[in-house]
C-alpha cells in the first residue's frame, strides 16, 4: 500500500520527467542571449562619451535568420549620436556565432541614466512569427559626475628616483648577505669545536 504523501509526489515527478521530455524535443531552435554594456569616457573639454556595445550570442542548435537590433532607450535630448547608430541588422546568425555591434554618444545633460534593454527580433525556420530577446540591461549610469580626480601613478617619479631606489636597495642586500653567517659556516664551526 502506498503512503499517502508519496502519491502526490510521484504525480509531481511524472508531471515533471513529460514536462522536460516536451521541452527536450524543441532543442533544435536558435537561441539568442544579448548583452548590452556602456562605459563612460571623459573628455578634456569637460564633455563626456558613452561607448555602447551590444554583443549577440546564439546559444541554440540552429540558425536564426533575419536578426535586427533596436536600442533606442538613448533619448536625443540627453544624447547626440557621434558614431555608429542604434540599430543594426544581419542575414544570419549561425548556431554557436556571435555579433557584436557597437556606437558613442555624447551627453547634454548630467545626471543619472538607467538604459533600457536592447531588442532583438530574429526569425525561426519552423514558426511563422517573429521571435523576439531583449538584451541585458545596463547599470546606471552617472553622466558628467562630478568625480573627485584620480591619482594616477607617477612615471616621472619613478623615472627620476628609479636608479636611485635600485641602487639602495642593492647596497642594502649585499650588505645583509655579508653581515650574516651562512647556516653552512655555522654547521661547520660547531663541529670543530667538539
Amino acid at each position: 500500500m502506498a503512503n499517502p504523501i508519496s502519491q502526490p509526489l510521484i504525480c509531481g515527478l511524472l508531471a515533471l520527467f513529460v514536462v522536460s521530455l516536451a521541452l527536450g524535443a524543441s532543442d533544435d531552435v536558435p537561441f539568442l542571449v544579448a548583452h548590452k554594456k556602456a562605459s563612460l569616457t571623459r573628455l578634456k573639454s569637460g564633455s563626456e562619451r558613452v561607448s555602447v556595445t551590444i554583443d549577440i550570442y546564439n546559444q541554440g542548435s540552429l540558425t536564426a535568420y533575419d536578426v535586427s537590433l533596436n536600442d533606442d532607450s538613448w533619448p536625443q535630448e540627453l544624447f547626440d549620436v557621434v558614431s555608429g547608430n542604434f540599430s543594426k541588422s544581419w542575414e544570419r546568425v549561425d548556431a554557436g556565432g556571435i555579433v557584436s555591434h557597437s556606437f558613442e554618444l555624447e551627453a547634454k545633460e548630467k545626471g543619472i541614466f538607467n538604459g533600457a534593454p536592447a531588442v532583438v527580433t530574429f526569425r525561426v525556420p519552423t514558426k511563422a512569427a517573429l521571435q523576439e530577446a531583449y538584451s541585458t540591461p545596463i547599470l546606471p549610469l552617472d553622466v558628467l559626475a562630478d568625480r573627485p580626480p584620480e591619482k594616477k601613478f607617477e612615471w616621472r617619479l619613478l623615472a627620476k628616483y628609479g636608479s636611485l631606489i635600485s641602487v639602495i636597495t642593492i647596497m642594502v642586500l649585499f650588505v645583509y648577505l655579508v653581515a650574516t653567517p651562512s647556516k653552512s659556516s655555522a654547521a661547520k664551526g660547531s663541529k670543530k669545536k667538539r
